[in-house]
């Protein structure tokens, strides 16, 4: 099962990965990052395609994509 890593720092809360993502494995975090954006995070017990449309849609390449 592939898996991903989100830098939560990078992230402005776009939320284009959670739009994208054929899973609905990417949601909108609660607590805010140093810019002041909900960040978003990898739902608890998510499954990954490792598709990487997250990574490739990411404007500001948070996310990273391990298969």
């Amino acid at each position: 099962m592939a898996k991903i890593t989100i830098n939560r720092e990078k992230c402005k809360g776009c939320l284009l990965c959670v739009n994208v993502c054929p899973k609905g494995s990417i949601k909108q975090g609660k607590s805010l990052n140093s810019k002041g954006a909900k960040a978003v995070e990898f739902r608890e017990n998510a499954e990954c395609l490792g598709c990487m449309m997250c990574a490739v849609i990411c404007p500001d390449c948070c996310i990273e994509v391990y298969k």
